[in-house]
């Protein structure tokens, strides 16, 4: 009689902890969850040290080299060099039958051209 006492008892403390592995808040279920949540702050931290390293070679460049701050100057400023002529391309418009709505504040299309005398 003991015996199955015993027996009752151990399995009762078996499912017990069964329980508190599986389904508490902090059993598996929060385990798989913080293993997930580490893979994408993983995934996340792999983006940003590479986002690091292009910064400190970009970085690097403009303070070591005149071409990097050039080119920088050139694409974000639009600055132009002594006699030398800008011309901006403007795409051609739609054909009539696409053509959408004109919008009086839109480029008119034309080619501009710009010098700096020295």
């Amino acid at each position: 009689m003991t015996l199955r006492i015993v027996a009752g008892l151990l399995f009762a403390a078996l499912l017990v902890l069964q329980y508190r592995i599986w389904a508490s808040p902090g059993g598996m279920r929060e385990v798989w969850r913080l293993e997930r949540a580490i893979e994408a702050q993983t995934e996340e931290n792999d983006r940003l040290a590479e986002r690091n390293r292009t910064l400190a070679a970009e970085v690097r460049d403009l303070k070591e080299g005149k071409k990097a701050i050039e080119e920088r100057a050139r694409t974000d400023l639009g600055m132009v060099k002594v006699n030398e002529t800008f011309f901006q391309v403007v795409p051609p418009a739609h054909p009539a039958g696409d053509a959408p709505a004109a919008d009086p504040a839109a480029p008119t299309g034309q080619r501009t051209a710009q010098a700096e005398a020295p």
